[in-house]
């Protein structure tokens, strides 16, 4: 049967109409913008779509309170386990601040004290709380002077040794003396807490102000007399990474992961309370 003109035109429309369709599709879910498109991903999209989905593996450097030491041992060693091609190095000092300001390489910073913390806004990200603590009165085993309270400590008789003002732990002591109204003259004040507790170990002090978990760390080497709450301080350790950090992805996983459950377990076992 025979098509009339019009009726040929018609049907070269539609076919035109279908074949461009067809060819615009393809186009269209390239470059359209719905949630499910195929096109390329940013530069961040695409690193936290990474395969493993962990942090890059690195060399990183932690400056921490000297209260720290032994407990970031296992969480060191904990994280480099769970993060194979990560080493983790702590070194533990009261001398934090001047550390950072000297620009001493390393990637985050863990402080015994919000004001340390506070006093290095410029070189920090922002931080997180990641534990706290209390003091003790640190005795020689036995407790041969019968320290039962802060006010013993004034007892002219009793050895006292304290952490120099200048550390978190010297400034902690001082505010629980000064807000009991108690006068102590130490025979010496150490440069950090685990300094005074050692004088504690070696018998040259009969008593110290120290960390709960100073104290626990040094079981059977000293006695530990509790301070009560309304009478103690409570002592909150910041974790931030350096802004100078050279493996800053790297340093911001593992300050994220000392709030994790793993690491926080770590911690409350060393004698930490929760933030």
């Amino acid at each position: 049967m025979a098509v009339r003109p019009t009726e040929f035109l018609r049907r070269h429309r539609v076919a035109v109409a279908a074949v461009t369709g067809a060819l615009l599709l393809p186009a269209l879910g390239a470059c359209g913008g719905s949630d499910t498109s195929s096109g390329p991903a940013s530069p961040s999209a695409a690193a936290s779509a990474s395969p493993t989905g962990r942090a890059p593996a690195a060399n990183l450097t932690v400056l921490g309170a000297a209260s720290l030491t032994d407990v970031f041992k296992q969480a060191g060693a904990a994280y480099e386990k769970e993060h194979p091609g990560t080493k983790v190095t702590f070194a533990g000092s009261q001398e934090l601040a001047s550390q950072v300001k000297q620009g001493a390489p390393a990637d985050a910073l863990v402080t015994a004290d919000t004001k340390t913390m506070d006093g290095l806004k410029g070189e920090t990200n922002d931080p997180t709380v990641i534990a706290r603590n209390r003091l003790v009165i640190a005795t020689a085993p036995g407790n041969p002077h019968k320290i039962g309270s802060l006010k013993d400590l004034a007892d002219s008789k009793i050895k006292v040794v304290l952490a120099a003002p200048e550390v978190p732990a010297g400034r902690y002591s001082k505010e629980v003396l000064d807000q009991q109204g108690i006068t102590v003259t130490p025979v010496s004040q150490e440069p950090n807490v685990r300094a005074a507790l050692s004088k504690v170990e070696l018998g040259e002090a009969d008593a110290a102000l120290v960390y709960k978990t100073d104290a626990a760390s040094a079981q059977g080497k000293v006695d530990a007399v509790e301070i009560p709450d309304d009478q103690n301080a409570i002592a909150s350790y910041p974790a931030a990474t350096l802004k100078s950090t050279k493996n800053a992805a790297a340093a911001a996983a593992f300050v994220k992961w000392l709030s994790s459950p793993q690491a926080q377990q770590i911690l409350r076992q060393a004698g930490f309370q929760q933030p």
